[in-house]
């Protein structure tokens, strides 16, 4: 038997590696840095079960303008990447029909049920398990307008069944006492949980993956052999590593791949910021988000992390580390006693594509060829339930889903 080579080592790459080598099979796991060191080394740390719903619906659409001529809203797109990002925004826009939202919800939802029967057995099975937090994530809400604003979004977990419990007064600062006084009400996601620190997550499934006897090689795809399929991925170096089964899984660098394929896919960028606080002078238990400020404060990696906003201007363009500093100065009106003196700034690509559906799915021209990719800001949420589910479709079991709604060529 040949090997699987699965290209991308984030944690979507090393979850489909290690499932692949516990199952057997022989893998190679490339990557053009090392493990772990794109999006993945600075998400929000979040297991985000409650949040499938689609970027693109009608009440985003009425709050874009807004958003767009506020140079420190939560969505900046470079005017200079306007043309090239018109025909993702095109498919965003098909993407807010109420009839195609409520089935890119379902999508979502099914995905989201399994995240964690799959992430407790993926970090069992690597003696992970205590990378995993016990506390849930807190929504917070200054008024009850702000509140109205969000309720389509507890519709949509209602409809589906996913626990929530809204909170007011003493409850809010019994659960973290560092919130100010001027959050009227909370919801509390007991299921969205937090990873303690994803990068190390990364490392410590890389070595699991390693000591089952997989395989690591660093560096930049740029083509293929093909011929009834993908025989070969070469590298830049020279280099040219047979595979008998090709997974792409690159993040938002996949659709470079899928191009050489002749397999395009509208895949996006979403530059997301963090700024990592090792000193911040506060403890806390739960992660927060407050939608109406567009940012989220994670204890992870050994201090905490404030993320989130979306800026459009592709792969290339430098950071504008200014978006970070807006993070930390709303963090500031939810943690008042917060301080930011000993800080990183980071900024990464999440892989977007105009549904926010992930694809999770076999090529659609080449034998042997899977796609993991597009999974935006869920891609440590998915991790494990997409490891499981390219696993069944490389070694040929029927998954437990059906894995239509993900397919490669839906757009």
């Amino acid at each position: 038997m040949g090997h699987v080579v699965v290209v991308g080592a984030g944690i979507i790459g090393v979850a489909i590696a290690f499932e692949l080598q516990r199952r057997g099979r022989n893998v190679v796991l490339i990557d053009r840095g090392a493990p772990g060191q794109g999006a993945s080394y600075g998400n929000m740390a979040s297991i985000a079960v409650t949040e499938f719903m689609p970027a693109s619906r009608p009440s985003i659409w009425a709050q874009m303008p807004k958003w767009l001529l506020d140079p420190e809203g939560p969505v900046r797109i470079r005017p200079s990447y306007l043309p090239r990002l018109s025909p993702w925004f095109l498919r965003f826009l098909e993407a807010s029909r109420p009839s195609r939202v409520r089935e890119l919800e379902a999508a979502g939802a099914v995905l989201c049920y399994r995240v964690h029967e799959d992430l407790g057995f993926l970090l069992k099975a690597t003696g992970l398990s205590d990378m995993l937090s016990a506390e849930g994530c807190l929504s917070l809400y200054a008024d009850e307008a702000e509140f109205r604003a969000d309720r389509e979004h507890i519709e949509v977990l209602e409809r589906f069944g996913f626990r929530h419990e809204i909170l007011g007064g003493n409850a809010i600062r019994d659960l973290e006492p560092a919130l100010t006084t001027k959050i009227a009400k909370t919801v509390l996601f007991p299921d969205n949980r937090s990873i303690r620190d994803p990068y190390q997550l990364v490392l410590k499934l890389s070595e699991k993956f390693l000591s089952l006897g997989g395989r690591i090689e660093q560096g930049e795809v740029v083509g293929f052999d093909r011929s009834d399929g993908v025989r070969a991925v070469r590298l830049k170096d020279g280099r040219s590593i047979d595979a008998s089964q090709t997974v792409l899984c690159a993040g938002a660098h996949t659709g470079r791949l899928s191009r050489l394929l002749g397999e395009p896919i509208p895949l996006e960028t979403e530059r997301g910021y963090h700024t990592q606080i090792m000193d911040p002078g506060i403890s806390m238990r739960h992660s927060i988000i407050w939608p109406a400020r567009a940012f989220m404060v994670t204890p992870t990696a050994g201090g905490i992390r404030v993320g989130g906003t979306v800026e459009m201007a592709g792969l290339d363009a430098a950071p504008d580390y200014r978006r970070a500093k807006v993070l930390v100065k709303r963090a500031r009106e939810a943690l008042p006693e917060l301080r930011a003196n000993e800080v990183t700034e980071w900024m990464g690509h999440r892989p977007a594509l105009p549904d926010t559906v992930p694809i999770i799915s076999p090529s659609a021209k080449h034998h042997g060829v899977f796609y993991a990719t597009g999974h935006g800001h869920l891609g440590l949420t998915y991790a494990a339930t997409t490891g499981r589910l390219i696993a069944d479709l490389v070694t040929g079991v029927e998954p437990p889903i059906d894995l239509k709604p993900y397919r490669v060529n839906r757009f």
